[in-house]
């Protein structure tokens, strides 16, 4: 046994192969997704995702910028100059303490002065104009979080009809190349019949026409399928070039319970809309009363130019403002904002209405579907044994080419309407969810 085990560690050291697979370097199996797998993972990979999160960070961040105003304004500076404009020297030399009787008023000569100044200022009243700004900025701020809502609900939708497109796809190949098949056993059929002279050429012909229209179909559902799994992709926000799906594992969104609108985020962030219009609107009207300010500022002047001075000063105060007339700019401002305020109104009234109507066409999908469904599943097993009963006249010889084409056909076309009709039950449950505001799937709520 050690024998071995050192021939094997000469091998892969001569080989340079690694003893044992890591686990990234073990072979593993294509992964296949889940719808609710799908979900996730579109929700922390798709880009639109992303920008909705960053547009509420962006409205946080207006938050923040707009109450900064309710906090005082603090600043310091500093300045040198060397001046001989006797108004300003003068006004140094009495900064600094040094004023003498024997300095000529006119002509007090040249200083220079070193100022180093520190300031306060508090608004006190400005007629709620700074707190309707703040209310503007809150409301926008929810709007922007109802809009990521919204992108998340209509994203999860996307997801879940783009996987059971790929569902739909696949069977609809499948069902193609059963076709193909069924086709090409009664093409053999029909040669050998031809051969034997029981059957004319131009049936012969008849079928082979049949078979190309049916492979071109196929190639046609080969395509459709590779479409659906790049969307499918897409979505996901995944380079690859490959997917599989496992649409069996799991049933995938409920029907809803509920019949209404009052969960749509869209709704939510259109309220908070016109709320911030009408905190719009008291922001503007502030500009009719007065404001008042309270400010205060310490400072140093020091001089090299006579005698070395320095002096200390402080100013403290309350400033009132009132203006009394700017040309109606205030009136037409708050003109403007009323008429938003009105515009954001129609808008939420239109997009009510939208929302219902969403409701409605969603649940008669939805009921449309789930008829569908049992009228092409009875049509499907109709069509099975109709055809099987074809097949077996054919190689009787009961049966002209030409009905046994048309059986194929309905039977391609029976198959292919359930196939179309069970996913599109699944894509309407899931878009009812999407109309009434739900997610895809209650647990993740």
């Amino acid at each position: 046994m050690l024998r071995y085990l050192l021939i094997l560690l000469l091998l892969c050291a001569a080989t340079g192969a690694p003893l044992l697979l890591s686990a990234d370097d073990r072979p593993s199996a294509e992964k296949q997704w889940t719808v609710r797998e799908a979900v996730q993972h579109a929700l922390t990979h798709n880009p639109d995702i992303g920008a909705a999160l960053e547009r509420i960070r962006a409205a946080d961040h207006d938050i923040e910028r707009v109450r900064a105003v309710l906090y005082p304004r603090l600043g310091v500076s500093a300045e040198y100059h060397r001046t001989d404009n006797p108004m300003y020297s003068f006004g140094n030399i009495l900064n600094q303490g040094v004023f003498n009787e024997t300095i000529n008023f006119n002509n007090p000569g040249t200083t220079d002065n070193l100022r180093a100044k520190a300031t306060v200022q508090y608004q006190l009243y400005n007629g709620g104009h700074d707190l309707a700004a703040i209310q503007a900025a809150d409301e926008r701020s929810k709007m922007s979080r109802y809009d990521h809502q919204a992108v998340r609900n209509r994203l999860e939708y996307e997801v879940v009809r783009a996987f059971y497109t790929i569902a739909q796809s696949e069977d609809t190949v499948k069902i193609m190349r059963s076709a193909v098949e069924a086709i090409q056993a009664s093409l053999q059929v029909g040669r050998a019949r031809f051969e034997e002279g029981s059957l004319l050429h131009e049936e012969v012909l008849n079928l082979e026409v049949q078979q190309a229209r049916t492979q071109e179909l196929y190639i046609r559902a080969e395509h459709g399928l590779k479409l659906a799994k790049h969307a499918f992709l897409s979505l996901l926000g995944l380079p690859e070039k490959t997917v599989s799906i496992d649409a069996t594992t799991e049933s995938g969104p409920e029907v809803p319970t509920q019949r209404h609108t009052h969960n749509r985020p869209e709704l939510a962030g259109i309220a908070a809309l016109v709320k911030a219009q009408e905190a719009h609107i008291r922001q503007a009207r502030a500009a009719f009363l007065p404001t008042a300010d309270a400010f205060g500022s310490v400072q140093t002047d020091k001089g090299t130019e006579l005698e070395k001075g320095s002096g200390n000063s402080w100013v403290a105060g309350v400033r009132l403002h009132y203006t009394l007339y700017e040309g109606r700019q205030v009136e037409a401002s708050v003109a403007r904002a009323e008429a938003q305020w009105r515009a954001v109104k129609e808008q939420q009234r239109k997009m009510e209405l939208d929302c219902n109507l969403e409701m409605e066409q969603a649940a008669l999908a939805l009921r449309q579907e789930e008829e569908r469904l049992k009228v092409t599943g009875a049509r499907v097993a109709a069509a099975t044994e109709s055809a099987r009963l074809a097949r077996l006249r054919f190689q009787e010889g009961t049966l002209l080419t030409a009905e046994l084409i048309d059986t194929e056909n309905r039977l391609t076309d029976a198959r292919l309407s359930h196939d179309q009709a069970t996913a599109a039950r699944k894509t309407a449950i899931a878009d009812l969810r999407r109309a009434i505001g739900l997610r895809q799937f209650d647990q993740e709520r």
